[in-house]
């Protein structure tokens, strides 16, 4: 199961690092379209080159059927006297002046002396072809001994005789087996078929393939130019065409990052955009943007209830706060009148009273706690003045000492000259209050708390650092939130509502800045960046 599930991490990761989808689709196709171009060419092609042979095969057997049937033009060395004489002359031409069977022999006589070449009588059953092909070859031989062996050149007309080599090439042929392409010297490749002719002679007959091989070169040429031009035009009209079918989903990736960019983690949500979709809903990306518009409306509407929710909650407590300070205040107005009257009283009742006052103000203090927050949920107006953060970092250490005799308070501030920032001045003075009580209330005696105030090109930072016990990693995550209580871990030497940090984060948040905390054994750092003017 390990092993699976890291192969299908790599695989994730892999397609995660892939091109964009419309990129996908558009290589896809145009891949796609060359396999099917180049498969289509490549069948083509040797179905275009398997007519073509087909076609010379058979011009090459009839050529041979007619050859094999005549003796070709005899060399010039040969003697004058032979009995069976070549049937054409030097231009290539057949020759048949009167060349007929039983003709008398003073004809023949009168044909020898007009003509500077052999005539040819032909065999009984022979016949002289009409043309001959230029570039065609006839080799004949009889009983080994080669008799005929030349061609006629195509572009002059005159008869060529081949040389050893080019006999040796054609006599590899077998006699009476199926055509072969032949590599001849200076020639090139010929068809070439050998056939046995009624004298027993073997007569070997060669075409040239220039003229097929030219076909196929320029079929071939064609079609790759062919191919290749659908290709690029596919994949230039397939990029315009996925782009256009692929554009609602950019507007539901622009939707979805508005979205992201709106603070829905509290307060009163704004409109969320929705995704403009076609109603009738007949593609895919349609039935996307239609499921994403309703999940937006959910989401909306469950934003919606929550924040009505927190606002009855937050009334609830305004409004519980504001009337419970009326009764504190009495219950400590009547335990001071009765401790300073001169009744006698027991000192049971004396520790009662004392406790009544003490209990008062603390539950009078945790009151205005909730009610400043409140009001700071509620985005009420702050001050904006500018305040000296140096002046008020000097006030809160003078009044943690005060509180505190029994740990080792450092104030760290700029020589040079007062940090300022624009502020409410009572709110950024409870800011450096709870973060020094904090320090306080949750390190043992001894501790050394430093706090520190510095000047920033975007604003000022506030750090109050101890060398405490730290705090649980369980509760690092938590501890701006309200009633959160350091637990066992931490020592604690007075009473704490749980709300001061989080009127710290409040606070801090309302004037646009940020807090941040971090933790290790020997180490506490809460760490304040407010911004300055031009921030």
């Amino acid at each position: 199961m390990g092993s699976l599930a890291r192969l299908r991490t790599g695989r994730a990761r892999v397609y995660g690092a892939r091109a964009p989808l419309r990129t996908q689709i558009v290589t896809l196709v145009v891949a796609l379209l060359a396999v099917l171009s180049a498969i289509t060419t490549t069948v083509s092609y040797f179905s275009l080159q398997s007519t073509l042979y087909k076609q010379l095969d058979t011009q090459l057997d009839m050529v041979a059927g007619r050859a094999a049937g005549v003796r070709g033009p005899r060399p010039p060395d040969s003697s004058a006297d032979s009995q069976t004489m070549g049937g054409q002359d030097g231009a290539g031409a057949p020759q048949d002046a009167g060349a007929q069977t039983g003709s008398s022999p003073s004809s023949n006589t009168t044909a020898d002396a007009n003509s500077s070449q052999d005539a040819t009588v032909p065999s009984p059953g022979d016949q002289i072809p009409n043309a001959v092909i230029g570039g065609t070859i006839v080799v004949r031989v009889t009983n080994g001994v080669v008799n005929d062996a030349g061609y006629f050149n195509p572009e002059s007309g005159a008869y060529t005789t081949l040389t050893d080599k080019q006999i040796a090439a054609l006599q590899k042929v077998r006699s009476d087996a199926s055509a072969r392409s032949v590599s001849v010297p200076e020639l090139g490749t010929m068809r070439v078929i050998a056939r046995t002719d009624h004298a027993d002679s073997v007569v070997i007959t060669a075409m040239p393939m220039t003229q097929m091989t030219t076909t196929l070169r320029d079929y071939l040429v064609v079609s790759v130019g062919a191919s290749t031009l659908l290709v690029i035009v596919a994949g230039f009209l397939g990029a315009i065409l996925v782009r256009r079918s692929l554009r609602p989903l950019d507007r539901m990736a622009t939707a979805a990052q508005a979205v992201s960019k709106m603070e829905l983690s509290r307060g009163e949500v704004d409109v969320i955009p929705r995704v403009p979709v076609h109603t009738d809903g007949a593609t895919e990306v349609d039935h996307v943007g239609t499921a994403l518009n309703t999940m937006l409306s959910h989401v909306e509407t469950s934003l919606a209830a929550r924040h009505e929710s927190e606002m009855q909650v937050r009334q609830f407590v305004a409004d519980a706060s504001h009337e419970l300070r009326t009764p504190l205040a009495s219950i400590r107005g009547y335990a001071e009148l009765i401790e300073r009257s001169h009744q006698e009283l027991s000192a049971e009742t004396h520790r009662s009273i004392d406790r009544i006052h003490s209990e008062a103000i603390r539950m009078g203090g945790l009151v205005e706690d909730m009610l400043l927050l409140a009001r700071l949920d509620a985005g009420r107006g702050l001050a904006h003045e500018q305040v000296d953060l140096s002046a008020l970092a000097i006030d809160a250490i003078t009044d943690a000492h005060a509180a505190g005799r029994d740990h080792d308070w450092v104030l760290d501030l700029p020589d040079d000259s007062a940090v300022e920032i624009p502020g409410d001045e009572a709110r950024l003075r409870q800011v450096f209050a709870n973060l020094l009580a904090n320090a306080r209330v949750h390190t043992p005696a001894g501790t050394r708390v430093t706090l520190s105030v510095a000047a920033t090109s975007t604003g000022a930072t506030i750090d109050v650092c101890d060398n405490g016990p730290g705090i649980s990693p369980e509760l690092l995550p938590r501890i701006f939130q309200r009633f959160t209580r350091a637990d066992s871990a931490r020592s604690r030497s007075g009473g704490s509502t749980g709300l001061g940090l989080a009127i710290v984060a409040a606070i801090v948040k309302s004037h646009g800045g940020k807090v941040d905390v971090s933790s290790g054994d020997g180490k506490t750092s809460f760490n304040v960046w407010l911004p300055g003017a031009s921030a």
